[in-house]
C-alpha cells in the first residue's frame, strides 16, 4: 500500500477508537510464543494426492477440477510441485518499491544472488497462472517486467497502466490489474496482457483479492475508502459492494478459507481481520489479531493461517477449525512483517520487511527467525518460487 507515516497513524487513531464499539463482533487468544504440544504445526512430510473429486455444480467453466472441495488447498501440499516447475530453481523474489530493484535470494543459503532492475515502484512479484513466469508489477513505471522462473533473469517490459496488483481468473483466460489509481479492474488476456475489459469501480484503492470455490466470483478490498467489492468472473462486473463497518478502516490482504465458506480480509488500521460470507456478502464479523494486520499466508496442510501484523513485528496464527488464534511470534528487536509465502516444503514463511529493508525467515513450526536479510528499499510483494499448486491465481503466490 501507498499511503504515508501520517495517513497511517491517523487511520490507526481514528479506528482505535472505533474498536471499542466492536469490540462484540469477535476476539481470539493473542497469546505469545510458538506452537504448544496440542497446537497446530505444518506439516513435515509429503502428503498423497487425494483422489480428484466430481467437478462442483456450476463452477467456472474452463476451471480446473476441485480436487477436494471441503480443502481448497488440497494441491498445495509439501513437494507437490506440477511438472512445469519441478525443475525451477527455488528462490526468493523480493520487489523493492522504493529502489526499482527485485533482490533474488537463494533460500538454502539466505544470500542474494542476483539483483534485477526493473520498472519504476515495483509492488508485487507474481505467478502467472500457467506457472510459467514471474511478473513483476511495476506500478508507478506502468509495466510487468517478465522473469523467466527457470533462469531468475528478467525480460522486456511490457506496457500496463498502473499495475499495482495482478491476479488471474480460475479458468486462467484472463489476468486482472487492480489498477489502484486508476479506480479500475482491468481484465486482460492472461498471455498477452492486451486489454479485454476495464471495469470501473466507485471505490478507492483496489488493492488485493481471492476468489470462491467455485470460481465464479472474487471478493477485492479497497483500501483507501475501507470497502470491499464482489465481482462476477465471468461477465467482467461489480454485482455488490459494502462499506466496512469501522471508520478509517484500510482491508489489505484478502484469502478465502480452506472449505470455501468464509473470506479472511486483513485489516491494518482495524488491527485484525474481518470475516465475511462471501456468498451473501452480509456485513463481515472481527476478529482483532495484532497492530498493522496486513498478509495472510494458509500452511501447507491447510490447518493454520500466518497474520503478519506489520506495526509490531509479529505473525499471529489462526486454526481454521477452532475459529480462533492459537498463538503469536514475535520478531526479535522488531520488524515490518508484509508480504511473501510459504516455502514448498511448508518449513519456512517468508516475510518481507517493508520498512526496514530486509527479509524475514521463520521456522513455521516454532516461530524461531532463521534469517534477516538485507535488501532494497520498501521490499513489498516477496515471492517464493516454485510452490506446489497446480495453477496461480496470482498476488505472491495463491495456488489451488
Amino acid at each position: 500500500m501507498r499511503t504515508t507515516n501520517a495517513a497511517r497513524l491517523l487511520a490507526a487513531g481514528a479506528a482505535l477508537t472505533a474498536l471499542t464499539l466492536l469490540a462484540g463482533c469477535g476476539g481470539g487468544d493473542g497469546g505469545g510464543g510458538a506452537h504448544r504440544a496440542d497446537e497446530p504445526a505444518v506439516s513435515k512430510a509429503a502428503v498423497p494426492p487425494p483422489p480428484v473429486k466430481p467437478q462442483q455444480a456450476r463452477t467456472l467453466p474452463g476451471m480446473p477440477p476441485v480436487l477436494d472441495p471441503a480443502d481448497l488447498y488440497a494441491a498445495d501440499r509439501p513437494g507437490r510441485l506440477s511438472p512445469v516447475v519441478k525443475d525451477f530453481p527455488s528462490l526468493v523474489y523480493v520487489p523493492n518499491t522504493n529502489s526499482d530493484t527485485v533482490s533474488v535470494i537463494d533460500p538454502r543459503t539466505y544470500r542474494i544472488v542476483r539483483t534485477l532492475k526493473v520498472g519504476r515502484q515495483p509492488q508485487h512479484v507474481v505467478p502467472s497462472w500457467d506457472l510459467k513466469t514471474l511478473w513483476v508489477n511495476n506500478d508507478r513505471g506502468n509495466s510487468l517486467t517478465p522473469i523467466d522462473p527457470r533462469t531468475g533473469e528478467a525480460g522486456k517490459p511490457v506496457a500496463v497502466h498502473d499495475p499495482y496488483n495482478l491476479y488471474f481468473t480460475p479458468d486462467g483466460k484472463y489476468a486482472v490489474v487492480m489498477a489502484s489509481m486508476d479506480r479500475q479492474l482491468v481484465f486482460r488476456d492472461a498471455h498477452t496482457m492486451k486489454t479485454v475489459k476495464a471495469v470501473p469501480v466507485t471505490c478507492f484503492g483496489v488493492n488485493h483479492a481471492d476468489f470462491s470455490a467455485d470460481g465464479r466470483y472474487f471478493v477485492v478490498s479497497c483500501e483507501f475508502s475501507g470497502e470491499l467489492l464482489k465481482v462476477d468472473t465471468a461477465a467482467m462486473k461489480v454485482v455488490a459492494h459494502q462499506k466496512l463497518p469501522l471508520r478509517g478502516a484500510m482491508p489489505q490482504d484478502v484469502k478465502i478459507s480452506p472449505d470455501g465458506k468464509l473470506f479472511y480480509i486483513a485489516d491494518m488500521a482495524a488491527n485484525g481481520m474481518w470475516i465475511l460470507n462471501g456468498d451473501t456478502f452480509a456485513k463481515p464479523t472481527f476478529l482483532a489479531t495484532g497492530k498493522g494486520a496486513h498478509g495472510l499466508y494458509v500452511s501447507r496442510d491447510s490447518r493454520v493461517m500466518y497474520i503478519s501484523n506489520r506495526g509490531e513485528g509479529t505473525i499471529s496464527l489462526y486454526d481454521f477449525a477452532r475459529h480462533r488464534l492459537t498463538g503469536k511470534w514475535s520478531l526479535p528487536g522488531g520488524g515490518s512483517p508484509d508480504m511473501g509465502g510459504v516455502s514448498a516444503d511448508g518449513k519456512v514463511l517468508w516475510l518481507s520487511g517493508r520498512y526496514n529493508s530486509e527479509v524475514y525467515a521463520l521456522d513455521t513450526g516454532t516461530g524461531r527467525l532463521l534469517a534477516r536479510i538485507k535488501v532494497g528499499s520498501g521490499p513489498h510483494g516477496l515471492a517464493v518460487y516454485p510452490q506446489p499448486g497446480r495453477y496461480s491465481l496470482g498476488h505472491t503466490g495463491i495456488f489451488r
